[in-house]
């Protein structure tokens, strides 16, 4: 975004030259701009105008994060060399489309909104975490403005509203009717000659009543300046806001949102002005808040099947111990390899609820049918770990060399897919090696039942 009140073929130029060096950047394979976004039905409502453009740039196939991150610095240096033009990143999303960091600040003072809103903005340019920082409350388009004197042209008996009429139909005219050629239809504008609304002189000199015997010029019942007036002012929940946007250099999302409450708190405001973390951050929370639930639906769900297939209570609580141990390996996987916790994570966590259960329900099934047949808890148990050992081990090492290219991941989009691998493959083999330990110490603390294989019904007289 150029200044206010650039024409279309500046921002065109400022495109092109940043366009020319990002095509040279061996990373890139290929790239289209659009200067001014008009009428488009697509057009960002927070742009607009012939002073804002829109550069796309598609990456070679099988680029990295890191090629990502480089290509992203390389078009920050050439975007600097053009004076006076402020510009942003995103990226294409799949559950948001929300910036990362967002601070929302509202109140009703518009001036109060654009102190509190430039403070927060600097404080973020300031730390090197934050990178692409904007502010919704920048300085709008030049616009002339009319001050009218409502006693003046009250005494003059002149009505406000049809001036101000009067004065829309001069400068930007209206439609009389429509010149038909061939299949168009182009639109007869009447409005003042050029040369009678060019500059707030000639506007001044505008006459507000025509139609009487003494002509009244518009300065007479009114100020006329330029100034500059807000581009937009949004509302949430009907309040006015203003938003403070930007991305991350390093780091994950919750470590900035830390930093940002640091400088909320930090920033004085006046009364009845607030902010808050909006953004990725509070999708971030909502969603987390959401797949805990489901998590903990998968684990009842599975405690209730099981309960009904064991015909017992204590046995199902027994493996739900597995899930606990999945965690461990989970996190361990996560903290070895650098992934952050995401939406994926938790989706491979519930996937984990389903499936490390399996080893435990063969083992503690075949002690119950030992212990059955007449043999003791632990000859049971141990006679049980030796026979599943090696379907344990099978069932373990199938699933994870099935899962082993998705955490590796592989070809276009694999950032996205593999942490769901590697949390399911971090569960299920730190779960299966403990598995083979804890849940038969468990099994033998915890289970009291005596198994008798006499007959105990009663005897049954014949009489002949």
């Amino acid at each position: 975004k150029l200044p206010p009140g650039t024409p279309i073929e500046q921002t065109d130029a400022a495109l092109r030259s940043v366009q020319a060096a990002t095509n040279s950047n061996n990373s890139v394979r290929s790239s289209f701009a659009v200067a001014g976004t008009g009428n488009r039905i697509d057009a960002n409502p927070d742009q607009g105008g012939e002073n804002s453009g829109e550069l796309n740039v598609m990456l070679a196939s099988g680029a990295s994060a890191d090629t990502e991150e480089q290509t992203m610095g390389a078009m920050r240096s050439s975007l600097s060399q053009v004076p006076g033009l402020q510009y942003k990143f995103s990226r294409p999303s799949l559950f948001t489309f929300s910036t990362p960091v967002e601070i929302e600040v509202s109140g009703f003072d518009l001036k109060d909104l654009k102190q509190v809103s430039d403070e927060l903005s600097k404080k973020m340019d300031a730390n090197p975490r934050f990178a692409d920082v904007k502010n919704t409350m920048e300085i709008g388009s030049p616009e002339i403005q009319i001050l009218f004197d409502r006693d003046r042209a009250a005494a003059l008996g002149l009505q406000v509203h049809e001036i101000a009429d009067r004065i829309v139909s001069n400068v930007r005219g209206d439609v009389a009717t429509r010149y038909t050629y061939r299949d168009r239809k182009i639109d007869v504008l009447v409005r003042a000659r050029e040369q009678d609304r060019s500059s707030v002189d000639e506007i001044q000199q505008i006459v507000v009543n025509p139609n009487a015997e003494r002509p009244i010029t518009l300065s007479a019942i009114a100020d006329v300046r330029v100034a500059n007036g807000p581009s937009e002012i949004r509302r949430a929940s009907q309040q006015r806001v203003a938003l403070v946007t930007a991305n991350l250099n390093y780091g994950d999302l919750g470590e900035a949102a830390e930093d940002v409450e640091a400088l909320i708190a930090g920033t004085s405001m006046p009364i009845g002005t607030y902010a808050r973390i909006a953004g990725q951050n509070e999708e971030m929370s909502n969603s987390f808040q959401s797949l805990i639930f489901a998590l903990s639906l998968a684990v009842f769900l599975v405690y209730l099947v099981m309960a009904s297939q064991f015909e017992s209570l204590l046995h199902p609580f027994i493996i739900l111990f597995t899930i606990p141990l999945a965690l461990i390996g989970a996190i361990l996987a996560l903290y070895v390899t650098g992934t952050t916790i995401s939406v994926v994570v938790f989706i491979g966590l519930i996937l984990l609820a389903g499936i490390v259960v399996n080893n435990a329900i063969v083992l503690i099934d075949l002690i119950n049918q030992m212990r059955q047949k007449g043999a003791s808890k632990l000859d049971a148990i141990m006679e049980g770990g030796k026979s599943r050992l090696r379907p344990i081990l099978m069932t373990t090492l199938t699933t994870t060399l099935g899962l082993l290219p998705l955490a590796i991941g592989f070809g276009d989009g694999a950032e996205l897919r593999a942490p769901m691998g590697i949390t399911v493959i971090g569960g299920l083999l730190v779960s299966t090696l403990l598995t083979l330990v804890v849940i038969p110490v468990m099994y033998s603390i915890l289970d009291f039942k005596n198994y008798s294989t006499e007959d105990e019904l009663e005897p049954v007289t014949v009489e002949s």
